[in-house]
């Protein structure tokens, strides 16, 4: 595929051994994006179509060509904002979680255009993911909620096949291979092994000191990184013999200026792991994404602020688009809600070098 958002892209790749500074002067905005504050963003695993979740209550599908130009395909409504959305890993079905305590699907392999309701909780419907369970008849979705339950839902059928009870409720959630990873108010992180999905193989506290944002797998089920209101990421692996290589570390920070050791905290709203080299994004409340590298402990790229906070973001199957939502957070109250503020999504185009890892020196 060639065009700006070709597999290979010299142009921009070009200086990334050498510049640790990311262009976002190539981006592309995402065409006729919602009217609201946009809650995730999520690309399907077989196609370049994007899916968006927004607190204006639908669910868009768009397909993106390799001139980062994008179309509005298909869409789905829900009776209250939609907080999640995630593809099933056929690339055949889109579903949405949200406030209205239900998830709901639209099957697109059999060209599907209503979406159907395969998921209900008592309180909203924080996040829905897809998940691999062996030996399940089909594809099983699992839905976390801030009733304080994850529930395992057959998609043929109105019931639950299992819920498992949580300390708290449920703020963010993640899943691949056999590792699902639950994060809750009050900081437990919940690990479950699919294998056996009706109970947790770990409860961990997080190891950062404030609020859980966002916890997202690694690309081998190995281990998951955690982002926290507080500008820090962690770097946790599942198995205590893996402890070693844990870490955190500060970012989305700006120093005050005309001030000493002073500097603003933001959140860190999204993490995202590049789908061939296992390097991640970092995005948050100041505006600004990152790259890196978790095994060199090293930043790969920063890039500048993009005009508003960055809400979710993802990478595309074969890591050649990375996608930003800027978009309100709430991270300052309702005050700084102003209807100017921007909704969009952005399509960096993501150079060769971009988001490969550093060469291994032998050294751990």
């Amino acid at each position: 595929m060639s065009g700006l958002f070709g597999t290979s892209n010299p142009t921009t790749g070009a200086n990334t051994a050498t510049n640790a500074a990311g262009d976002i002067s190539k981006d592309v905005p995402l065409s006729a994006p919602p009217e609201d504050s946009i809650s995730e963003i999520c690309f399907s695993p077989q196609t370049d179509h994007l899916a968006v979740a927004s607190w204006d209550k639908k669910v868009r599908i768009y397909e993106i060509n390799s001139n980062g130009q994008s179309e509005g395909k298909a869409l789905f409504e829900h009776e209250g904002p939609v907080l999640s959305c995630h593809w099933s890993k056929d690339g055949t079905k889109i579903v949405g979680g949200g406030a209205d305590k239900a998830a709901r699907m639209l099957d697109l392999g059999s060209n599907g255009t209503t979406a159907i309701q395969v998921a209900a909780h008592e309180q909203p419907i924080r996040c829905v993911r897809f998940v691999d369970i062996p030996n399940s008849a089909g594809p099983m979705l699992c839905t976390g909620s801030w009733d304080k339950t994850i529930k395992y839902w057959d998609l043929r059928s109105p019931l639950p096949a299992a819920s498992v009870d949580c300390q708290e409720r449920v703020y963010s959630m993640d899943t691949n291979k056999n590792l699902l990873v639950v994060a809750t108010a009050d900081r437990y992180i919940n690990i479950i092994n699919l294998n056996e999905p009706g109970k947790f193989y770990k409860t961990i506290q997080s190891p950062l000191k404030w609020q859980t944002r966002v916890v997202t797998c690694f690309n081998d089920a190995g281990g998951f990184a955690v982002g926290s209101i507080e500008g820090r990421c962690a770097i946790q692996y599942v198995e205590d013999k893996d402890s070693s290589l844990n870490f955190s570390f500060k970012c989305h920070r700006q120093p005050v200026q005309n001030t000493r050791d002073t500097h603003n905290v933001y959140s860190v709203n999204a993490i995202s792991f590049h789908p061939q080299h296992g390097t991640f994004s970092t995005a948050g409340s100041d505006g600004t994404f990152h790259f890196w590298d978790k095994d060199a402990k090293h930043r790969l790229k920063g890039y500048p602020e993009v005009g508003g906070t960055i809400s979710s973001t993802a990478f595309s199957r074969q890591g050649n688009i990375f996608a930003y939502a800027v978009s309100y957070d709430w991270s300052k109250g309702y005050s700084s809600n102003m209807p100017v503020y921007p909704n969009k999504v952005m399509l960096h185009p993501v150079g060769v070098d971009e988001c490969k890892p550093r060469p291994k020196t032998g050294k751990r």
